[in-house]
């Protein structure tokens, strides 16, 4: 065995120890935390970001962030996002950013008006700083990486690095759900999203986490496997995140994870040429058995409750009303907000207070878009029209980026179902826009 291939296995059994670790001693995960900073500004300098470390390190904390706040580890709610801000800037330092990034100006100028407006429209007894700050640190954190990636050469397997510095995280996370509900028939009563078997945390965040690190590991299994060891590494990996991952009973990470993977199957499969069309067929089969297997065992462990879940059908087999548990409702609200204020909105945080006032309870948004419509008005359209729109342009001189389509997915579908309460859709998003080239040339730090 080479040692790449013992150093990767020490690194995926140092992170299930960390899983252990934490859940026997919870306090351990505010050192965790500390320890990341601290690690990550040591790498940062002493290497002066020559091979995008800042990336790796943004990563680590992007996949480390929901693990973090399940177990209480965060010195502040925001500290991920705010942590790979604050890193990025520090790439910025060393190796500074792109002068043709003119569309993440402009989408960063774009939410400017609406933070004025939240500032006049909310009420006086209202946190500004606390409210204004949870709705836009989400886009402020992908526009300010953008900034950095923008066209900015990578390798492919940089990429994949860093993705896999999202990976690592996730499984210490895994480990400690299975710590914590080592038996799923105990908790399983209805077909609702389920906190015990989330860690006693939002089932949505954490089935949008493993979702992800599922869709690493299995993309790990097609194009880091190197050896049998590494490849049942990765796909016992990818398994259990996926199985941990439907029985939060949080579709929407599960449902993305799945986009994901077939969109990088097609993309690959035109890609590549005959030869290795025989060999990707071979690791379908094993896939497709894969994903079988975890339903299949999914639902046995729970009952069946799983298949009616995805149904969309209560426990006792009937079809629920919603499709959606309420949140259609709040993205009606928001687009009704839109049009009393079409051109700018209503202002950051209005969204929110609005439906308290109309409802009595404090109901979040869901779905960025339709909040970044209600708050930002027309020019948040034009704002979302920007970042869907300039990862598809650049592809047309970045084809060897096999990942574009993959990470713009899971943005748009994330941001749908939770909205950018983590960092996970802000930075994924900004890889996609990685300039990918055969071998990285040396660069002159910018003064």
């Amino acid at each position: 065995m080479e040692n790449k291939d013992k150093n990767y296995l020490l690194l995926i059994g140092l992170h299930v120890l960390l899983g252990i670790l934490i859940f026997l001693f919870m306090p351990f995960s505010k050192l965790y935390a500390l320890a990341i900073l601290a690690i990550g500004l040591y790498i940062t300098f002493k290497s002066q970001n020559k091979h995008h470390e800042v990336l790796y390190i943004c990563g680590y904390l992007v996949g480390s962030e929901v693990f973090l706040r399940m177990t209480q580890g965060n010195p502040i709610y925001e500290y991920s996002k705010y942590g790979v801000m604050a890193f990025v800037f520090l790439g910025m330092y060393f190796k500074g950013f792109s002068r043709n990034a003119v569309p993440y100006w402009l989408f960063l100028l774009l939410l400017v008006p609406g933070i004025i407006l939240g500032t006049y429209n909310l009420n006086y007894d209202t946190d500004l700083a606390r409210i204004i700050s949870f709705n836009i640190s989400g886009p402020l954190c992908l526009g300010v990486v953008s900034l950095y990636t923008f066209n900015r050469p990578i390798t492919i397997e940089g990429v994949q690095n860093i993705m896999l510095s999202i990976g690592l995280p996730v499984v210490s996370c895994t480990t400690y759900l299975f710590l914590y509900t080592p038996s799923i028939r105990d908790v399983i009563t209805g077909t609702s999203s389920n906190f015990e078997a989330s860690g006693g945390f939002g089932p949505n965040q954490v089935s949008t986490i493993l979702g992800l690190g599922a869709f690493v590991f299995f993309s790990r299994v097609f194009f880091a496997s190197k050896n049998k060891l590494n490849l049942f590494v990765n796909l016992g990996l990818a398994i259990f995140m996926s199985y941990r991952g439907l029985v939060t009973f949080s579709r929407g990470g599960v449902i993305t994870c799945a986009i994901m993977l077939i969109i990088l199957v097609l993309v690959t499969y035109f890609k590549v040429g005959a030869k290795s069309r025989g060999k990707l067929n071979m690791l379908l089969v094993l896939f497709s058995l894969a994903i079988f297997a975890v339903w299949s065992y999914s639902s046995l462990e729970t009952g069946g409750l799983i298949e009616k879940r995805y149904a969309n059908q209560d426990a006792a087999g009937r079809v629920k009303k919603s499709k959606f548990t309420g949140r259609e409702k709040i993205s009606e609200s928001e687009v009704a907000f839109f049009l009393s204020s079409p051109i700018v909105g209503i202002g950051v945080g209005k969204g929110l207070e609005n439906r308290e006032n109309e409802t009595g309870l404090t109901v979040l948004s869901h779905n960025e878009i339709t909040r970044v419509m209600a708050e930002h008005g027309s020019l948040g359209i034009l704002a979302l029209i920007i970042l869907f729109g300039t990862p598809f342009f650049l592809y047309l001189d970045n084809k060897d980026h096999i990942y574009i389509a993959c990470f713009v997915c899971f943005w748009l579908l994330t941001i749908n179902h939770a909205a950018m309460r983590t960092a996970a859709p802000a930075f994924v998003y900004a890889l996609s826009i990685l300039k990918v080239v055969n071998y990285e040339k040396p660069t002159v730090r910018r003064q």
